[in-house]
């Protein structure tokens, strides 16, 4: 299956406060791929350059070297208008849904911004619009009010909606259910995967939380200090990890027996330690 999206070396730099210091590297040479309709998890800790990644796939981050291919195109230096004309094929779903939505406008006005920016006669985007909150499965009143008016995983629904409304074959999903509930989490992951299940579109899901990683992704890659560390099936890295970064966030997971709890805090302490020897002797 020939890949939607083929990240080859990417790296990316930003320059140092200082006089003659050397840039600082959030990625270092990283290399995915994400095939058509498929979820590709992208796990790391606060740092580790995974929001980094998503943002240069969007292109929010620069990118100095290596090659971002959608569809067989490098779009990892294009301007702003050529951005605008992939708005139809990428899209992005934030952590933050409140202040990603224009809180002075009807959710039918933030819906159809997207749609009628695209030539979409005003009639036909309304039709749309109703259609899009009927699938995030949100009652066709809520095109009237205000995103003030809705609770977080509300707004998340329809943060997804918007990034739904061009019919996007790519969504770069960047930590959208860690302000949420645990039970709100699982009806927004729900809803992920049963649209993916619906339209095909595919996922870069990029998140901290190893257990949240596990329930969507087809493939996982983890990231630390700016590299991918571990990269393979979803089922294997998150429950048969072979790399101690990888093995440290499995044990962050909480579990509920209290007793297996005390046995993973203990195992990631010793992870840990082990890292911090391996720091100094390097």
């Amino acid at each position: 299956m020939t890949d939607l999206l083929d990240i080859r070396d990417v790296v990316v730099e930003y320059p140092s406060k200082g006089f003659r210091k050397p840039p600082f590297k959030a990625l270092k040479g990283v290399s995915i791929d994400i095939r058509p309709g498929e979820t590709v998890g992208l796990v790391g800790e606060s740092g580790s350059g995974k929001t980094t990644l998503g943002r240069a796939v969007l292109g929010l981050a620069p990118v100095t070297g290596g090659q971002i291919l959608y569809k067989g195109r490098d779009i990892a230096h294009l301007n702003r208008g050529q951005r605008r004309g992939l708005a139809n094929e990428i899209q992005v779903v934030f952590q933050d849904p409140y202040t990603s939505l224009n809180p002075s406008l009807t959710i039918e006005r933030i819906l159809a911004e997207p749609l009628t920016a695209q030539g979409v006669a005003s009639k036909e985007a309304s039709q749309r619009v109703h259609a899009l909150l009927d699938q995030v499965h949100l009652p066709s009143d809520a095109a009237g009010r205000l995103p003030r008016e809705f609770s977080g995983g509300q707004r998340q629904r329809i943060a997804i909606a918007r990034a739904l409304a061009l019919e996007p074959e790519l969504i770069v999903c960047d930590e959208p259910v860690s302000a949420l509930d645990l039970s709100t989490q699982a009806r927004v992951m729900d809803l992920f995967m049963e649209i993916q299940n619906r339209t095909g579109v595919a996922y870069l899901f990029v998140s901290h939380d190893l257990t949240v990683v596990r329930h969507l992704s087809h493939r996982v890659a983890v990231m630390y200090r700016g590299e991918i560390v571990e990269w393979g099936e979803g089922d294997q890295v998150t429950s048969r990890p072979q790399h101690p970064y990888t093995q440290r966030l499995l044990f962050a997971a909480p579990v509920p027996d209290p007793d297996r709890q005390r046995e993973r805090r203990e195992q990631r302490r010793q992870l840990l330690d082990a890292q911090a020897a391996a720091d100094v002797a390097a």
